[in-house]
This record gives C-alpha cells, sequence and structure tokens, in this order.
C-alpha cells in the first residue's frame, strides 16, 4: 500500500503541468494542445515498446480494444476539453470542478466496485471524503477570486459545460483502467502505459487531421499546425508526452494494481495540490491561508482514508483483496 501511494503521489505531481501548459499556450486551440500532447506521447512510446516489443506482441486483442477505448476516453478526449474549458473559463473555475474528481471516483467505485473485497463502509470512507471536500471548498473559494474577469458570461458557462465532460471522461477513466489491470495482473504497469500511448498515436493522428481539414474549410486565424510558437509548442508537447502521459500513466498503473480503486481515486487530489503549485510558481505568488487551510484538511482527508483502508486490509475477513490489493508488475 505504502509503494501505491508513492507511485499515485508521483503520477499527480507530472499530471500537475496539464493545467498549467494551456497557460502557457492560451493562442493555442484545446484540441491542437490535446493533439499535440498525445501525438508527443506516441512516438515516445515507440521506444519503450521496441525494447518491450515480446510483452506487447503476446497481448490479446481484447487488451487492445481496452487500450484504445481508454485512450480515447481518458487521453483525447480528457485533455480536449480540460484545455478548451481552462481557455474559456480560465484556470480557477474548471481547476476547481475537476477537483471534485477524488469525491466522484471513490463514491462511484465503492458503490459499485470491480470485486466485492474492494467495497468498503460507508461509515469508514465518508468522514475523509467530507474532510476533502471541505479541503477542497477551501481551496477553490480562494482560487475563485483570481477569474480575471475579461471573458463573457456565455464564455464561462460554456467553459464550465466542456469541463464537465472532461470531468465525466476522468471518473470513468481510472475506474476502468483500474479494472482491467486488475483482471489482467501479467500486465506490468510500464507495458500496460506504451500501449496506450501506442493506441493514442493513431488516434490522435486522425483527430489532428481532421482540424486541419477543418481550418481550411473554416479558417480560425490559428497558424496551423505548429501556431505562433513552434519551439515552445514542441519543447511543452513532447515534456506533457514524456512526463505527464508515459510516466504519470505508468506511476497510476502501477498504484491501480496495488490500491482499492475508492482509495486511489481520493488520492488523486495529490493532482489537484500540484498543480495549485505549478499555478502559484507561474504566478509568482504565495498560496494565501485559506489555500494553505485547504492544503492541510486534503492531506488531513486522505490520511484518514489510508487508515480506513488499512484498517479493512488487516480485519482478516477480506483474503482476497490482500492479493488484489498487493498487485503485480
Amino acid at each position: 500500500m505504502f509503494i501505491g501511494l508513492l507511485c499515485a503521489l508521483g503520477a499527480g505531481l507530472v499530471w500537475g503541468l496539464v493545467f498549467v501548459v494551456p497557460l502557457m499556450l492560451g493562442d493555442y486551440p484545446g484540441l491542437v494542445l490535446s493533439f499535440g500532447r498525445y501525438i508527443g506521447f506516441g512516438l515516445i512510446a515507440l521506444v519503450p515498446a521496441f525494447f518491450d516489443r515480446r510483452r506487447i506482441a503476446a497481448l490479446s486483442k481484447a487488451d487492445w480494444v481496452a487500450a484504445l477505448k481508454l485512450s480515447l476516453v481518458g487521453n483525447i478526449l480528457y485533455y480536449a476539453a480540460l484545455a478548451t474549458g481552462i481557455q474559456l473559463a480560465d484556470a480557477p473555475l474548471p481547476t476547481m470542478m475537476i477537483g471534485t474528481l477524488p469525491i466522484v471516483i471513490s463514491i462511484w467505485s465503492n458503490w459499485a466496485p470491480g470485486h466485492p473485497s474492494e467495497a468498503i463502509a460507508w461509515r469508514r470512507l465518508v468522514p475523509s471524503l467530507m474532510i476533502i471536500l471541505a479541503g477542497l471548498m477551501l481551496v477553490n473559494a480562494s482560487e475563485l477570486a483570481h477569474l480575471d474577469g475579461k471573458r463573457s458570461l456565455a464564455e464561462y458557462a460554456l467553459g464550465c459545460f466542456i469541463t464537465l465532460g472532461a470531468l465525466a471522461a476522468w471518473t470513468w477513466y481510472p475506474v476502468m483502467n483500474a479494472r482491467h489491470m486488475k483482471q489482467h495482473p501479467h500486465i506490468s504497469s510500464s507495458t500496460w502505459a506504451t500501449v496506450q500511448g501506442l493506441a493514442t498515436l493513431p488516434l490522435a493522428l486522425i483527430g489532428l487531421a481532421g482540424y486541419a481539414v477543418y481550418v481550411r474549410l473554416l479558417p480560425n486565424g490559428f497558424e496551423f499546425p505548429l501556431g505562433p510558437r513552434p519551439w515552445q509548442f514542441i519543447g511543452l508537447m513532447l515534456t506533457l508526452g514524456l512526463c505527464a502521459s508515459w510516466l504519470g500513466t505508468t506511476l497510476w498503473n502501477k498504484a491501480s494494481q496495488r490500491l482499492p480503486t475508492s482509495l486511489a481515486g481520493q488520492l488523486i487530489v495529490f493532482e489537484t495540490l500540484s498543480a495549485l503549485l505549478y499555478a502559484f510558481i507561474w504566478r509568482g505568488a504565495v498560496p494565501p491561508l485559506p489555500v494553505i487551510g485547504g492544503i492541510v484538511l486534503l492531506c488531513v482527508g486522505v490520511t484518514l482514508g489510508l487508515r480506513a483502508f488499512q484498517k479493512k486490509r488487516g480485519g482478516g475477513d477480506t483474503k482476497r483483496q490482500l492479493e488484489v490489493v498487493s498487485g503485480a508488475d
């Protein structure tokens, strides 16, 4: 469980980057950022795929179908919606909405777990979720004060609506990804991350080609395909492809194998904390007291969640959970 916690922490640290890049490349459409990131992911995945080609060749057709579904929903659609939402509504509102993921995923995965042994009594789960929710409310109440007022109400509304799509996509992705990993423990976390990169590459290329047709038919002023700052765009897309996509997915896969899905859902707070850290570095500002208080509550909530699952794990009535949590890589 401790290794799973560290892997979830590492994944959150690199995933936090995805909230800052749309602000750094604010003149690039969200779809272009999504396609660029995952083309970078796919190209980078070709390198480990060469060295891991024997295990990849042993995967079944069902594994590849699952990888395509996960890549389309959890990669392409999620980041296109998130980046577009951030650019339409500024970072605080989408961050607030995505910040509810620990609550949404934990509730869904505990209500309909992949295996009965993963479920935990609600009386044990609710306290940690309520403390996490209170922390998120403190953090986001402070973040809303940074809305710049330059956008219209329609843009804010559309940005929130699109971000809801990102929230739905990433509620579905970690639960289904964890189920597949636990049902196929012979697939290592790094192999599964590489396979998702390979599956994402053709999807991103097709999407970019479709966007090229759209630009030709309805010019929107964007300098397709690399935009006004090509080298910065390429560098950031490769950085996201390597760190936030391949490395982040590898670490999250390992965490998904070793932790109950309800607990892993709570640990997505590390992504929110990392996004806040990078946002304050980007602003050159110090977090205000409400944000610091919210961060403390988030950490307390995660600690309580870990203790609740550790108590169940040591209860002696869930031998199967020990097998699931321990995982294999």
